[in-house]
């Protein structure tokens, strides 16, 4: 690809291993969804039995007590709250812009063309993307509300500036890391800032696919970088490694949320 070395087999290997976390990722998130979803059907019932109150949901709590009233009391918090809405719908356009630029990706021809373990990341990457996407519209049809079909406002126009000056590889992989690495740093915001467990278990469930996505596009970029597949190799010659080579995947401990983006940038009005 335009004099790009990337070696194919480390990139298939980080590729399985994204693949094994959004396994993993699937069952947790699937299991919130069941969860909210229960939930809000649950809080419908006492709506339309007129028992939401706050009044009488508290009172129930003290007659019930133990685990009834337990049960009463998380069921009080069960209904999302505006904010838990907008965190929803912003999430689904940043998804919805992910699969976007990675379709845009996979039909350029030197992505074509090229190397077909490229094309087989960017292929399982774009399903995953429309996956959580398709989650977290699913949320906001349990909880009621208007899904998200657009994308993401504010990064949008930052794509329509660059897709059409990419040339190569490498300056596709610098595009999804900007939106992989909002990603990861909105989800993981979120799980602090949402009102319910279900919630917080399905953006939990999802930020650390995004930031594996990251990672991967990480060490892509450093290969295509060092420009020289036969350091790619076990064993290698480490004395001509790049100084990042050990740690360009993982560059923090802990994730960072200050480009996290605010709930209302992507909420539907």
């Amino acid at each position: 690809m335009d004099g790009e070395a990337i070696d194919t087999r480390l990139l298939a290997a980080l590729t399985e291993e994204s693949q094994d976390l959004n396994s993993d990722a699937v069952r947790l998130t699937r299991s919130a969804l069941a969860d909210f979803t229960g939930e809000q059907h649950e809080a419908r019932g006492r709506r339309g039995a007129g028992i939401i109150s706050a009044g009488l949901l508290g009172l129930g709590a003290v007659l019930l007590g133990g685990k009834r009233a337990q049960a009463a009391t998380a069921s009080t918090a069960a209904s999302p709250s505006g904010n838990d809405v907008m965190a929803l719908q912003t999430a689904a356009s940043i998804e919805n812009l992910a699969v976007s630029v990675y379709t845009t990706a996979a039909g350029l021809s030197f992505i074509k063309s090229g190397n077909p373990t490229v094309a087989a990341f960017i292929a399982k990457t774009t399903a995953q993307h429309q996956d959580h996407a398709a989650a977290f519209n699913a949320a906001l049809s349990a909880a009621g509300a208007k899904t998200q079909g657009g994308v993401d406002p504010k990064y949008e126009a930052a794509v329509k500036a660059a897709l059409p000056n990419i040339k190569n590889a490498g300056e596709v992989v610098s595009l999804a890391l900007t939106l992989e690495d909002v990603a990861a740093q909105t989800y993981t915001k979120y799980v602090g800032e949402v009102t319910t467990m279900s919630l917080r278990t399905l953006f939990g469930s999802v930020a650390p696919v995004e930031a594996q996505h990251r990672s991967v596009l990480l060490a892509v970029q450093a290969l295509l970088n060092a420009n020289d597949a036969d350091l790619i190799t076990i064993p290698t010659d480490a004395a001509k490694l790049p100084a990042a080579a050990g740690s360009v995947g993982i560059p923090v401990a802990f994730y960072p949320t200050a480009n996290a983006s605010p709930t209302s940038e992507g909420a539907v009005s």
